[in-house]
């Protein structure tokens, strides 16, 4: 059985560490170079780091920072924000990172994932989906959650892994720094239409709430923000947890 994965998560803005609840109300978490270093050594499976405000602000990733980090780190590393296009990828991976996530960009023009998994392999990378429940339906959102869109989360999901993307990131932005548990009903929805790994991400407030998202969600990999950032949830705890649970973890 394949392990499962912890994943710590760095949204970057103005070169900060930030999280922030449903998307809003940002706070400060901390250096990120500094945050990246000490989660590789405590035992994070992979990183995940998002240039939160590139998209918005129509500018590139903070390829200095994501050089820095990568120096720092000597686990998977994956970048997002501001990517649109291969030369830019190229670029980040250039600079250090392993893979790179991309959202709004393929929204906007969906054959980019298949130029971008073409050129550097599907296990580069990422799609992202920023997705909330309206009128029922869960509905893909972009531009940092800002901006909804007529897609439908598994349909886009389904879409995306056929353009050649390794892996899904689904954040749901109703539970997002909620801390009252991922999203466990729709990634096991997920889980059952891909055949690619699913990244949860949403809602991680304790170590139960891992369990749950391994389980009943049936996700490959937890990623969470806060609850590492602020020292709520050690990484070293968490996964000698999950083993007592019978989930398998990398130790």
């Amino acid at each position: 059985m394949l392990t499962k994965r912890i994943i710590p998560c760095l949204d970057i803005k103005n070169g900060r560490t930030v999280k922030g609840v449903n998307f809003v109300n940002l706070r400060d978490a901390g250096d990120p170079v500094e945050l990246a270093k000490k989660y590789a050594e405590v035992g994070a499976d992979e990183l995940v780091f998002l240039d939160i405000s590139a998209t918005i602000e129509e500018r590139e990733t903070i390829y200095d920072l994501v050089k820095k980090v990568g120096v720092e780190v000597d686990i998977p590393f994956a970048v997002g924000g501001g990517i649109n296009s291969v030369e830019k990828v190229s670029r980040i991976l250039q600079n250090g990172a392993d893979k790179v996530s991309v959202n709004s960009a393929v929204v906007r023009r969906p054959i980019l994932a298949k130029e971008i998994s073409d050129e550097f392999g599907a296990q580069c990378l990422i799609v992202a989906i920023d997705a909330r429940q309206v009128d029922g339906s869960w509905m893909v959102h972009t531009h940092g959650g800002s901006k909804a869109t007529e897609l439908e989360l598994f349909d886009w999901a389904q879409r995306m892994e056929e353009l050649g993307a390794g892996e899904i990131l689904f954040t749901s932005m109703d539970h997002d720094g909620t801390k009252n548990g991922f999203a466990c009903e729709a990634l096991a929805i997920m889980n059952e239409k891909l055949t690619i790994p699913v990244i949860a991400s949403g809602g991680a407030g304790n170590m139960d709430h891992f369990v749950d998202v391994f389980t009943s969600g049936k996700a490959d990999a937890g990623l969470a923000a806060s609850i590492f950032h602020f020292d709520e949830v050690a990484i070293p705890d968490l996964k000698e947890y999950l083993v007592s649970k019978q989930i398998p973890m990398r130790v």
